[in-house]
């Protein structure tokens, strides 16, 4: 499924079995419906049922944020239920600053203590369509509500802004099946790839 929003035009790739819906709908509660039904496990019922309320709390958050875009899966395998979340978000380096790898990580993804996730890794990334950008990623820990906290393996990519100085779109990919750490960041990498900025007869445009 190609994705498109406005705001600057852009385009990503989301795969098929995501989709851009309000993740807090009926489409998570189906879902989660045929998630419990699947399985008479207790404990499986419990997990279940927490990281759908994480999915649904996490999109609510999205919207407060002004989330350009925001996408979604809740796909039951075989060997277990799969999570993860996608938003693009647009950022405005303040006047008089700019915006290094240091000053992104301390504004990215910092946990409800202050604290930067000790698996954090900040590097730069070859996007195909825009040329190399800065990344974070880790298991961060973010606060939902005012008691609970949720870990989630998370990759923010930077998009700059073409023509725009000190513009950029953030490309967040969120899950919390933390022990799919590996296979979770080769997916994100792969959505993230297509990415691009498009004119508006669909033309891709470097930044």
């Amino acid at each position: 499924m190609t994705t498109t929003a406005s705001a600057d035009r852009f385009l990503i790739d989301i795969p098929d079995l995501w989709d851009q819906v309000d993740l807090s709908g009926e489409h998570l509660a189906r879902v989660r419906a045929q998630a419990l039904a699947a399985t008479t496990s207790a404990r499986e019922r419990m997990q279940i049922s927490d990281m759908f309320r994480q999915g649904r709390d996490i999109s609510r958050a999205a919207r407060r944020q002004g989330a350009l875009l925001a996408a979604g899966t809740a796909t039951n395998y075989d060997d277990g239920l799969f999570m993860a979340y996608g938003m693009v978000f647009a950022v405005t380096t303040p006047r008089g600053q700019e915006l290094t790898l240091p000053v992104l990580s301390r504004q990215l993804g910092v946990s409800s203590d202050g604290s930067a996730p000790r698996d954090r890794v900040i590097a730069s990334a070859e996007v195909p369509h825009v040329g190399t950008v800065a990344r974070v990623t880790g298991t961060e820990t973010t606060r939902l509500t005012a008691d609970i906290d949720v870990r989630l393996l998370v990759m923010h990519t930077m998009m700059p802004v073409p023509g725009r100085a000190g513009d950029f779109l953030v490309v967040t990919l969120a899950s919390p099946n933390l022990p799919l750490k590996s296979e979770v960041f080769d997916l994100f990498d792969a959505i993230t790839s297509t990415f691009r900025f498009v004119t508006d007869d669909g033309r891709a445009i470097r930044a």
